[in-house]
């Protein structure tokens, strides 16, 4: 029997997204997709239970039982094991099926693991809350020792956003989006972005308010009400402010206000009551 290990442990479909989506975001999860019956399995355990026993932490070992998490076997389109995932920030980055030598899983793994520029960024992002000056100068440290990583930009991003830097934040999404795609962080900041620019001439709540009820009917000046409540993070109001539009005029400004509608609810968790609720009156207006 092996030595229990703090880096390595049995997960279950019940447990999996705690067990490994969410503890990539923080360090590579190998997961083993294995069986009581398959020898090769028997051959690969102790390699990979040693491997994260004495790696200390860089990765842990998540091991998947096909027989009793048969769910998350076809989650992952397991056809023969043992196979083997290795999962960074909730996405799967690579993947072998069978008992491969010490030798090539070690070098398998040193593929996962970070970088010193990935360790900066890390690091700057513990940072922020506390230290957003360190934080910045950690992303530019981990940009000069890669000038394309991702996790910088988006943090450097969000620093300036924070800041009010609105022009630079900009730049860096921009130059993020160049690549076609744009991760969940990144989308969220361009979203906040986008509300803030278009909200940038109202004057902020009070003033749009104030405008609104001198001219009541004017449907430009409700919206531009609710882009500055998005904007303040009064999401609720600015979602049925901008539904009314919706409603009232589909073709033009609502059109707008439905773009302001999508842009909160990138901002916001994709499971809360209020996006789930808003997206379906949404539907229902327009079809």
């Amino acid at each position: 029997m092996s030595e229990p290990s703090p880096f390595v442990f049995e997960t279950t479909e019940a447990t999996f997204e705690a067990d490994v989506l969410d503890r990539s975001r923080e360090v590579p999860v190998i997961v083993d997709f294995w069986a009581e019956w398959c020898a090769p399995c028997r051959t690969l355990k102790p390699v990979l239970e040693s491997l994260a026993r004495e790696y200390g932490g860089k990765f842990v070992l998540a091991k998947a039982n096909t027989e009793t998490a048969p769910g998350l076997a076809a989650e992952f389109g397991v056809r023969s094991i043992p196979a083997v995932f290795a999962v960074k920030q909730a996405q799967v980055v690579d993947s072998f099926v069978g008992a491969l030598p010490e030798s090539k899983i070690r070098t398998w793994i040193d593929r996962l693991l970070p970088t010193p520029a990935e360790m900066a960024a890390d690091e700057a992002r513990g940072l922020e809350a506390t230290d957003p000056v360190a934080a910045e100068a950690g992303y530019r440290s981990a940009l000069g020792l890669a000038p394309d990583l991702p996790q910088a930009k988006i943090g450097l991003a969000r620093i300036a956003l924070g800041k009010g830097r609105t022009d630079e934040a900009g730049a860096l999404i921009a130059d993020l989006e160049r690549r076609g795609f744009l991760e969940p962080e990144a989308e969220k900041l361009k979203a906040e972005l986008l509300l803030r620019n278009q909200a940038g001439g109202s004057g902020g709540v009070d003033a749009a308010r104030a405008a609104l009820e001198r001219n009541p009917g004017d449907l430009e000046r409700k919206l531009t009400l609710a882009e500055a409540l998005a904007a303040a993070g009064r999401y609720e109001e600015a979602l049925e402010c901008c539904l009314e539009l919706v409603e009232q005029d589909p073709k033009h400004v609502g059109e707008r206000a439905r773009k302001t509608m999508v842009n909160i609810f990138q901002l916001l968790p994709p499971d809360s009551d209020l996006v789930g609720d808003y997206r379906r009156r949404l539907a229902a207006a327009l079809f």
